[in-house]
């Protein structure tokens, strides 16, 4: 191949991004140098982490360039090597994503097993946000056994697998809150939680005190702002909650206040603990050995949003950003 396609920043966005904020460009493919590898992209990943990377601001992770092409997990086929560790038709996932084709240092590539699972899963379950739920409810705030279990954003990648393997820790009930019918009707009966909460009907500390009357003891935020003010509230004394991420504030274009019972945490003597899965990922073979198990045996349910075409890629991280998918969205490039 020479001519290759991306996706680049064309600008920043103030509030929501839109379509405009990107762009989709050919450029010329470079042919690989010692020790590099070129790669047939067939996924990408769209996360909402990707949001706060449109801004200008420091953070853990640098912000996208404008002009640039964005970068993301990614999984394809080697179709050129030369690099000894890493042989033609080999699947490797790597973060050169939102491109057709990819030349990375094999160094920054990982071959992954096809034979125990899909490619795609190594960008879901077997992957970054597979093993972030997991590092929420064993290390972070871990779930012991007769506990009660709040999740936020229960349908999307992150919190259908953590209140599924809470279930697994011995959790003796796990609530999900989702967006809509539709999606509440998915947390419980494709995910297994004992009861999904519609954020959007009603009042949510109301429901929530409803479906837990004695209260919560651990809480996997993945969205914040009244998610994360309703679990403070129900948290019992000494509870806990791993704070994965606040997509409720994503597009936030001034400071966003905190929740007015904050004093609780002191009161209640909770532990609010975040979760960055970069300070984790040595831990990926003992947790893809574990749950490439549970996909095998049915013990662990996943869903997919798939998107068709680079050309979409912006449409997919836009619905994500919007609640639009059910387990993990996927922008799918090439059918190999």
């Amino acid at each position: 191949m020479s001519v290759n396609r991306e996706i680049r920043l064309a600008s920043r966005p103030v509030g929501e991004p839109g379509p405009d904020n990107f762009e989709l460009v050919e450029v010329e493919l470079p042919e690989p140098s010692e020790g590099q590898i070129l790669v047939r992209n067939t996924w990408m990943s769209v996360d909402p982490y990707m949001r706060g990377r449109m801004n200008d601001a420091e953070s853990y992770i640098a912000p996208f360039q404008l002009g640039v092409a964005l970068e993301g997990g990614a999984v394809g086929e080697v179709i050129a090597s030369r690099a000894e560790e890493i042989p033609v038709g080999a699947t490797v996932s790597h973060f050169l994503g939102w491109r057709e084709y990819t030349v990375l240092d094999a160094t920054a590539a990982a071959v992954v097993d096809t034979g125990l699972a899909r490619p795609q899963d190594y960008l879901g379950a077997l992957g970054p946000t597979g093993l972030t739920a997991y590092l929420a409810v064993t290390e972070i705030a871990p779930v012991k056994k007769g506990d009660v279990v709040f999740v936020s954003g229960a349908a999307g990648a992150v919190g259908s697998v953590a209140g599924q393997i809470a279930r697994k820790l011995g959790a003796a009930k796990v609530i999900g809150s989702a967006g809509g019918p539709e999606k509440v009707k998915k947390v419980a009966e494709n995910f297994g939680f004992d009861a999904g909460l519609d954020y959007r009907a009603g009042s949510l500390p109301e429901r929530l005190a409803e479906l837990a009357p004695e209260g919560i003891d651990v809480y996997v935020d993945n969205v914040g702002g009244d998610h994360l003010q309703a679990a403070i509230g129900a948290l019992k004394v000494h509870g806990k909650a791993a704070l994965v991420g606040m997509i409720s504030q994503d597009n936030a274009t001034a400071p966003v206040p905190g929740p007015s019972n904050i004093y609780d945490v002191v009161t209640k003597r909770l532990t609010l603990r975040g979760v960055l899965v970069t300070d984790h990922l040595h831990r990926f073979p003992e947790y893809i050995a574990q749950a490439a198990a549970w996909l095998a045996d049915g013990g662990l349910r996943t869903e997919e949003t798939v998107v068709e075409g680079l050309d979409q890629a912006p449409a997919a991280f836009l619905g994500v950003l919007r609640g639009a998918n059910t387990g993990k969205m996927l922008v799918r490039l090439s059918r190999g």
